[in-house]
């Protein structure tokens, strides 16, 4: 058995890698795509447009001007007259919010009563409206922290001649776990990774015995003792080891050109790749058994890849999925994957958190094998 798999795995890598090209086709792309993903899939707020419409033109409306323009999330770039230019640069979307001071701003400040600022945003995008809104009050936030101290309340109380307590009594300090700067890179990389491993290796033996049968080699498989099992696991296992090379290729650029951190264990990352592999390579073989031409396997592949992706929780929490929707995520290897590879590279997690989603996989993987296996023996049949 293992001599006529080993000869299958010795054939099959022959085939792949005897050209030049092929090389190029599995080494560059996922390179090019993961330098694109990484920088493009970027939610941080840096530098956004903003403009500033000063109607009090007091020392403390330019004091709040100065804490806007020393942020490194704005960046004042247009100063509106009245209300048809702030409309005109919102529909045109020049500018991401305005910061308005209302006239009594600063007079308001000195007697040490409550005063406002107004910020309107530009909601076409909710998530760059969330970020921004909260940034905006985050820098109007610190603004009034440093000015309570010399203009306190002027509704404050005193209790006898001694002195007069301002602010609250309890304040509220967060402190960020594993991503400690919250850029959106060392989020979104680890998914990439993913999502790359994913694609590639599907395609690849999707295309497996599909091109046995457009080259005319399949009739000559099937008149020689080799097993449907045999078959498959020659099939699959150089693909097996095309995807842990791109893995170790993958997660070295994202920790060289993205230096996003890696916390975990590099042997239980590709541990559960391999865990992870087994779908995607289950599931390729599956294309294959029932796609007559190379053109249906890759289509076939990216019909699997797309919702694969949009339910794997790269971009879209699952929990603000509908219902339904999050029970069929179940079903799909990339979540779970998704889940290991973030948590091994930002967490620093082990085996003892990750094992219900290895087991996940190894189940899905097991199960497609098997439907793969039993739908080539029946077309042999």
């Amino acid at each position: 058995m293992w001599r006529r798999t080993a000869a299958i795995i010795k054939k099959e890598f022959l085939q792949t890698l005897r050209e030049p090209r092929m090389w190029v086709v599995l080494l560059l792309p996922p390179i090019i795509q993961l330098i694109i993903f990484g920088y493009a899939v970027n939610l941080d707020v840096e530098n956004s447009p903003i403009a500033w419409m000063d109607q009090d033109r007091t020392p403390e409306s330019r004091e709040l001007l100065a804490e806007f323009e020393g942020s490194p999330q704005f960046r004042v770039t247009h100063i509106p007259a009245g209300d048809e230019e702030i409309q005109e640069l919102l529909d045109r979307s020049a500018v991401h919010a305005v910061v308005r001071v209302l006239p009594g701003f600063g007079r308001d400040i000195r007697r040490g009563q409550r005063t406002q600022v107004q910020i309107l945003i530009d909601g076409t995008n909710s998530n760059s409206a969330t970020l921004i809104s909260s940034s905006a009050s985050q820098v109007v936030a610190r603004y009034a922290a440093r000015i309570q101290g010399r203009h306190p309340p002027s509704g404050r109380m005193a209790s006898g001649p001694g002195p007069v307590r301002q602010g609250p009594l309890l304040s509220a300090e967060s402190r960020v776990w594993f991503n400690v700067d919250l850029k959106s890179q060392n989020y979104f990389v680890p998914g990439v990774v993913v999502n790359i491993i994913a694609l590639v290796t599907v395609m690849l033996t999707a295309m497996a015995i599909v091109r046995e049968k457009e080259i005319g080699t399949m009739e000559q498989l099937m008149v020689t003792p080799i097993r449907p099992m045999e078959l498959m696991l020659g099939k699959t296992i150089p693909f097996a080891a095309v995807g842990l090379l791109e893995v170790l290729l993958v997660t070295s650029a994202a920790l060289l050109i993205f230096r996003v951190p890696f916390r975990g264990s590099l042997l239980l990352l590709l541990g559960c790749s391999a865990a992870f592999l087994l779908t995607t390579l289950g599931f390729g073989l599956l294309i294959s058994t029932v796609s007559s031409t190379q053109q249906q396997a890759m289509m076939a592949s990216f019909f699997f890849f797309m919702p694969a992706f949009m339910l794997s929780g790269f971009a879209f929490p699952i929990r603000n999925m509908p219902l339904t929707v999050q029970y069929l995520t179940y079903l799909n290897p990339l979540r779970y994957f998704m889940e290991i590879v973030r948590g091994i590279f930002l967490k620093g997690i082990g085996l003892a958190v990750l094992w219900p989603q290895v087991m996940a996989l190894l189940v899905l993987g097991t199960t497609l094998i098997g439907l793969s296996v039993l739908r080539f023996h029946k077309r042999l049949d």
